[in-house]
């Protein structure tokens, strides 16, 4: 089915309810609203996409910016390289998908507000494919996005991500190495840390491998700003990508090899055992050893009540930033090697 107009116009930008790559006209750049589910009120959501469409025909590479509200790095990360495309200079396609989760995107939070049961929150990362008749309306946008917009126009899938709010990340990717295309597309990134991770059910991520379509998670640094030091890390990754692919000409510049990435193939999570304020010794990318003490927490009276070790050999991936921190709540993840 060709790409569907609705005739709708919203700030000047046409509103498409299916996009099919192949009918766009080449050596362009097209900007649409894309119509997704519905709100209690009868109007819809709409998400912005953005397809560069090569002057030659070659691979199509899909970057998502968006699912969680509060990851703002990664809309960046993919505006900057959408800017150095030139369709007139490139051979397949490149497609730009942001705020795909839009009521959690307009307060700012991680997960999608549904009126459903009285207000409650939905992690969107965890409802793909989706359904169009599902139960909430995330899972319904969800099936309409993967239906209408995704479904026979990508080849190969870079979802971009940050910590949620409350956290910090270094600059890291989850790969599932068992796809040897997929662990290559990894490596083509400069980044400080990678997991050779199976998935999360649900997620975007492991959907599109499902689909055999190799993909991968990029988590660029934390929440709710533009991290300088880590978004150029994550273009320079995509660039990679893309001249890997043909899309672009150019030398590949810094890999993981260059950069010294560290491997992992598991977390260790260490969770609060108790209320209290935490001082963390360590920070994201430090070395920790086994018996190392990694953090205290303390009551409003200064007194320790609980105190933090290492049990592995790794480096330290994922903190949190918020210094309160309630029983059960992460604080700390370590990347090592099972």
């Amino acid at each position: 089915m060709p790409t569907f107009y609705t005739g709708d116009i919203i700030q000047g930008t046409r509103v498409i309810r299916k996009l099919d790559v192949s009918d766009l006209e080449p050596g362009k750049k097209h900007r649409f609203f894309f119509q997704g589910v519905e709100m209690g009120t009868g109007q819809h959501w709409y998400v912005p996409v953005v397809v560069a469409k090569g002057i030659q025909e070659g691979k199509r590479i899909l970057m998502t910016a968006g699912i969680h509200g509060d990851e703002l790095s990664p809309v960046k990360a993919v505006q900057l390289i959408m800017e150095q495309l030139d369709p007139n200079q490139m051979s397949g396609t490149a497609i730009a998908v942001y705020d795909l989760s839009r009521p959690a995107r307009e307060y700012m939070q991680r997960d999608w507000p549904s009126a459903e049961q009285g207000y409650s929150l939905i992690n969107f990362n965890r409802v793909w494919p989706g359904n169009e008749k599902g139960d909430d309306a995330p899972t319904r946008h969800a099936g309409i996005l993967w239906n209408h917009l995704f479904k026979n126009n990508v080849d190969v899938a870079l979802d971009y991500h940050t910590s949620s709010t409350g956290g910090d990340f270094t600059m890291f990717i989850f790969a599932d190495f068992r796809n040897p295309a997929i662990e290559q597309i990894a490596r083509l990134f400069p980044s400080e840390q990678i997991k050779n991770d199976a998935g999360e059910e649900g997620s975007l991520e492991m959907e599109f491998v499902k689909a055999g379509i190799p993909a991968i998670t990029i988590e660029i640094g934390g929440p709710r700003i533009f991290d300088r030091s880590k978004i150029p890390i994550a273009v320079e990754g995509s660039m990679n990508v893309l001249k890997h692919y043909q899309i672009i000409e150019g030398p590949i510049n810094k890999t993981s090899e260059e950069a010294k990435t560290f491997f992992g193939d598991e977390f260790e999570t260490i969770r609060s055992t108790t209320g209290g304020y935490l001082d963390l010794l360590v920070d994201l990318r430090d070395t920790v050893t086994p018996g190392q003490k990694i953090a205290l927490q303390r009551n409003a009276f200064g007194d320790i009540v609980a105190e933090y070790e290492a049990s592995v050999e790794g480096q330290v991936s994922a903190i949190a930033r918020d210094a309160l921190s309630e029983p059960g709540s992460r604080i700390m993840q370590i990347l090592y090697n099972k």
